[in-house]
């Protein structure tokens, strides 16, 4: 096995390993979503969304997921503003997040 074979099959496992955490991680985001639709995003679950979506941009990174980090750094900086009409991009970006990763997350 190469090297680079070595790294893909350690990104796997790691991968499988942190996925109930990804997925938990997605239902946080989830909660904000439904919160922000219903036009009261709640502080906590904002804070706890940003910094969510911080580990997101740098974790996904390391998984190969370009796309990912970029639809985690944007939902950061909208939910570091909190400004009611940046907000209304979250719902289509945390959509658009789960249909990136749909492949990865399925079992």
């Amino acid at each position: 096995m190469t090297s680079q074979e070595q790294i893909d099959a350690l990104l796997a496992e790691l991968w499988e390993r942190n996925r109930p955490l990804l997925e938990e991680r997605l239902t946080v985001l989830d909660r904000a979503v439904v919160e922000v639709n219903a036009g009261a995003l709640n502080e906590a679950t904002r804070i706890e969304a940003l910094d969510i979506t911080h580990k997101l941009a740098g974790t996904l990174g390391i998984f190969g997921s370009q796309r990912g980090t970029e639809l985690a750094r944007e939902m950061e900086k909208i939910l570091g503003q909190a400004e009611v009409s940046a907000l209304a991009h979250l719902p289509g970006l945390v959509a658009d997040l789960r249909e990136t990763l749909k492949s990865r997350l399925s079992p």
